[in-house]
């Protein structure tokens, strides 16, 4: 009988340890996800004392709510003081330009807003700038870019030769024209063109009415070309030369303080947040909490993770090919 007491004991112990470490395992998780949401609050400016918002504007400019989000809450938040738009960017789809630019528009209301251009400003990445109150330009950047494009790849002769016909039946004929796989109508083409000239006109008139430019100025700067920082200066399509030291004293004449901290603002992914409950979940299963743990697989952080995609139509910079 001595034994089997003391396997009694054994397991009561044994069962203490794991209760210990399922709980501890259930606090380190509420942790993980209590430090997440506290530093999210603290990146959107709930605990910030009073500074100057950076936000970075790179790569292919498309619909991203995030950053619209983003970009809102910095308009809202009372500790904002002025915002500094750092700019890297060749431009990407019309309609992620024209969701950004009214973005920093709504923030340009309220607050004073300057862009500085790193490396490149142009296409849609322009649009961004000229949405800003005032533009600061590194003299060997590339700026402008004023236009629109549409490309399709044509394969009609690559599917002629391997043999290949496609057949359509369609309500209209400009129903989902051009395709690419079938030869291009005059007709489809005249209502592309519409299309690419309605939104270069649009583009036209912001960078008219932003940079008040008369029509004579706007038709040399609007051909599409892009210029150098010293060149955009020159035409009036940027204001200065230099960086965010400049754009620092160019706040300061707006009454926002030199001495402010300059704080980067970045989206909060929601993709961030589900990695937490991923780890989070695979912890309490080792632990044998498996309910627990498809609940935090389940939740709805995880859900609703936006992805973004070129809609056909760009306002993009490229570089000419030899």
């Amino acid at each position: 009988m001595p034994l089997d007491t003391d396997a009694v004991l054994d397991r009561r112990l044994l069962r203490r340890k794991l209760t210990f470490w399922r709980v501890a395992a259930v606090v380190a998780a509420v942790a993980g996800l209590a430090t997440a949401g506290f530093y999210g609050a603290r990146s959107a400016g709930l605990f910030a004392s009073r500074h100057v918002a950076r936000i970075e504007v790179s790569g292919l400019i498309t619909q991203n709510a995030d950053v619209i989000r983003m970009i809102d809450a910095i308009g809202r938040n009372d500790n904002v003081r002025g915002m500094v738009v750092s700019i890297d960017s060749p431009g990407g789809t019309v309609a992620g330009s024209e969701a950004l630019y009214l973005a920093i528009r709504q923030v340009a209301a309220k607050k004073p807003t300057v862009a500085v251009v790193n490396g490149m400003a142009a296409s849609g990445g322009y649009i961004a700038a000229i949405a800003t109150d005032h533009i600061i330009t590194r003299e060997t950047s590339i700026t402008g870019s004023i236009g629109v494009i549409v490309q399709f790849p044509n394969v009609v002769r690559l599917l002629d030769t391997v043999g290949v016909k496609v057949e359509a039946v369609r309500s209209t004929p400009l129903k989902a024209t051009p395709s690419g796989i079938e030869p291009t109508s005059p007709e489809a083409i005249a209502a592309l063109r519409e299309i690419v000239t309605d939104s270069y006109q649009w583009f036209q008139r912001l960078v008219k009415e932003r940079r008040g430019l008369s029509d004579d100025e706007l038709r040399i700067a609007a051909d599409g070309r892009a210029f150098s920082g010293v060149r955009a200066r020159d035409m009036k399509l940027v204001d200065a030369i230099g960086g965010e030291d400049e754009a620092r004293s160019w706040l300061a004449g707006r009454g926002v303080p030199r001495e402010l901290a300059i704080r980067t603002y970045r989206p909060a992914r929601q993709g961030s947040l589900p990695f937490i409950n991923a780890a989070a979940a695979a912890m309490v299963d080792a632990l044998g909490l498996s309910a627990l743990g498809e609940k935090l697989r389940s939740s709805g952080i995880v859900a609703g993770i936006e992805r973004s995609a070129l809609d056909g139509l760009l306002v993009v910079w490229q570089p000419p090919t030899p």
